[in-house]
């Protein structure tokens, strides 16, 4: 069990480090966001288009890449979407077999879904380097071809957290690393 988790300890770190690569992303998408807003209000002042669709884009794909990047380290931290009003009032024991449940019934074989269903997508867009039909767009095929490799994450980090589980249940200590909160873990 001990390599087990060890593997475990990698798949996180390594989303960890996607996660902290991602929030930066923030940062340029508020810049870009603010530079938008502010060439908006001067080509209204001036009466000349200073915005255009590509820097519009610019957000949209960021803010794509920051949830879909992000969203391992959101699982590991516990961060998604759970029915916690109910949970609470459960014994871990059975938080961990919800968990567990939940990862194997749900998560994985949507993950695998998303996998197999995106490729067909990807493939067609990256094949045909597909841009935005907005007149100045961007390219697209560069932030379809993020959504495999999000979704491979996401596998990933769901099978650490099934595997972290079953090793709890087994009574493994640590196997759930506490997460403190903080900056120093995003």
């Amino acid at each position: 069990m001990k390599k087990t988790l060890d593997i475990c300890d990698l798949i996180d770190n390594f989303n960890r480090r996607v996660a902290r690569g991602a929030a930066w992303l923030t940062v340029l998408m508020v810049l870009i966001a603010a530079g938008n807003a502010i060439a908006r209000y001067l080509g209204k002042a001036t009466g000349t288009s200073l915005s255009s669709n590509a820097w519009l884009e610019a957000q949209w794909y960021l803010f794509s890449l920051v949830f879909l990047l992000g969203a391992p380290h959101a699982l590991r931290r516990g961060g998604h979407v759970r029915v916690d009003v109910w949970l609470e009032r459960c014994s871990e024991r059975t938080r961990l077999i919800v968990d567990l449940v939940g990862g194997l019934v749900l998560l994985i074989p949507f993950c695998l879904f998303a996998l197999i269903t995106s490729y067909e997508f990807v493939v067609d867009s990256v094949s045909t380097m597909e841009v935005s039909p907005d007149p100045g767009g961007l390219a697209r095929w560069p932030l379809k071809l993020v959504v495999p490799i999000a979704f491979g994450l996401l596998l990933l980090q769901a099978i650490s957290e099934v595997l972290r589980r079953i090793a709890a249940l087994r009574g493994v200590p640590g196997a759930i690393p506490i997460i403190e909160e903080g900056p120093q873990d995003a």
